[in-house]
């Protein structure tokens, strides 16, 4: 067996601030990439950023907007690089957003359930990768509009016609299936 060693008290801050963030960063992975797989390991890579940043001793004003910032910009690397666009080719559900059945439903409510995540999720995934960006920071993470402008170098109005686009297609998508 492994001998395990205790991080100095110092490193006690960081084990904090990733046990705070870890599922958010993660979440937010997995719903631009849309691959539970690669938004896992992404999501490592974010956070040994961040060990490397910390043991400069330099902290930002706020964890959650510099991690979000981070992640972002992790995974537009992850999805520009040519073996991932050789590589995707599926739409993956996740676990993690599906609602746990409450009380007892019939089998045909279950297929139901599971028959909408996947419309929903299958209409997220045609998303452009800027849509799904901005849909996740003003939806999933509850950033203004304002917020979500000025962290990814974009005016309100873009994110607004970016924001409408996206849910005019998630519309769509659910609704033509139906």
């Amino acid at each position: 067996m492994a001998k395990v060693e205790r991080l100095p008290l110092e490193h006690d801050d960081f084990r904090d601030l990733y046990t705070e963030h870890q599922a958010r960063v993660t979440r937010l992975c997995r719903l631009i990439l849309a691959d539970a797989d690669e938004a896992d390991e992404v999501a490592q890579e974010i956070f040994l950023k961040a060990l490397r940043f910390y043991r400069t001793g330099q902290r930002p004003q706020a964890w959650n907007k510099w991690l979000a910032t981070v992640t972002i910009n992790a995974c537009r690397d992850r999805l520009r690089s040519s073996w991932w666009k050789r590589w995707r080719s599926r739409t993956e559900e996740f676990d993690e957003f599906k609602d746990p059945a409450h009380g007892h439903h019939s089998a045909e409510d279950g297929a139901l359930q599971r028959e909408t995540q996947r419309l929903v999720w299958s209409a997220f995934a045609r998303l452009s990768g800027r849509q799904r960006e901005i849909f996740a920071l003003r939806h999933f993470e509850g950033w203004s509009t304002e917020e979500v402008a000025a962290h990814l170098g974009l005016s309100q109005g873009s994110v607004k016609q970016h924001l409408f686009r996206a849910v005019r297609e998630l519309r769509k998508g659910i609704a033509k299936a139906l």
